[in-house]
């Protein structure tokens, strides 16, 4: 599956994009605040922390937040990395 239809399942599905991905992924994000999904999914689809920000009314400072707590719970150094979870990969 390419990334682009990774997020056209994502947003297709039941419930949030973040609670599709979640579904999909299975228990490797399960450790995720629905939050952390939430901002994981805007990550996936490429949006910066200000932009991811904007999209829900808080800090950036507070998405920086999320972004680097997301990373230590996925043990991954890298947004991309967030994403290919997010969207199932390997």
């Amino acid at each position: 599956m390419t990334l682009d239809q990774a997020v056209e399942y994502a947003r297709s599905a039941p419930g949030t994009p973040a609670e599709a991905a979640a579904a999909a992924r299975g228990d490797r994000s399960g450790r995720l605040s629905r939050r952390e999904l939430e901002v994981a999914a805007m990550v996936a689809q490429g949006m910066t922390n200000r932009q991811i920000a904007d999209a829900l009314v808080l800090a950036e400072r507070t998405i920086e937040g999320h972004v680097e707590r997301i990373r230590r719970k996925l043990g991954v150094r890298s947004r991309t990395q967030i994403a290919v979870i997010i969207v199932g990969g390997p």
